[in-house]
């Protein structure tokens, strides 16, 4: 890895916060941010967690649902267990068909309040095709969060800058009362990366 790279990691607030706190990834606080700002993951609901590796996500919705409330986290790869009885793992990719199959199977086929992906793609170094990547990423989300959200439910999912984001903007405030666009203190300054929140989910 560069050195560069490396100084300002190690200088990052947000990763020396994390690890301070004893979360899984500095994630966490941009997750944390947009939900004390809009409110939409509260006790005891359910979450959806998708890309939830290494658990950031996981550890923040925990702490917002509370005991009561639910969580389930979605990965290619395995996570840590994380010492709640009600946070849930499962492997799938959520590119595959058969993803809608195996959340429900381990869900037990309930509705989710909340909807959130922090999916990203392996960066190319190109930054159209990353940027597609990250697009076809969000609506696998969308395509989820539209079958698995219960009504008034709500989806948060992060996205790239890019020549098609209007486009995905577009298909995703179709399904939503309110529809916001997110840039969380934790994102690096230097990144093409927002988040697209959808509160109110239609149906």
């Amino acid at each position: 890895m560069p050195n560069e790279w490396l100084r300002k990691h190690k200088k990052d607030h947000f990763h020396r916060l994390a690890r301070d706190r004893g979360y899984r990834s500095r994630a966490a606080f941009k997750l944390r941010h947009v939900a004390q700002r809009y409110g939409f993951i509260k006790r005891g609901d359910s979450v959806l967690d998708l890309g939830a590796a290494p658990g950031g996500w996981l550890q923040i919705s925990h702490q917002l649902v509370g005991n009561r409330g639910y969580v389930l986290g979605v990965d290619k790869q395995s996570i840590d267990k994380l010492p709640f009885e009600n946070v849930q793992t499962a492997i799938a990719d959520i590119t595959d068909t058969n993803a809608l199959l195996i959340i429900e199977s381990i869900g037990g086929f309930r509705k989710f309040e909340a909807v959130i992906s922090d999916l990203a793609q392996n960066v190319s170094g190109v930054w159209e095709v990353d940027h597609a990547r990250q697009i076809e990423l969000a609506r696998c989300s969308l395509r989820l969060a539209c079958a698995l959200l219960k009504r008034s439910g709500s989806l948060l999912v992060k996205v790239f800058q890019g020549s098609e984001l209007n486009d995905f903007r577009n298909e995703m405030k179709a399904h939503f009362q309110v529809f916001r666009i997110v840039k969380p203190p934790a994102s690096r300054s230097e990144s093409a990366e927002l988040y697209f929140l959808g509160l109110g989910f239609i149906g």
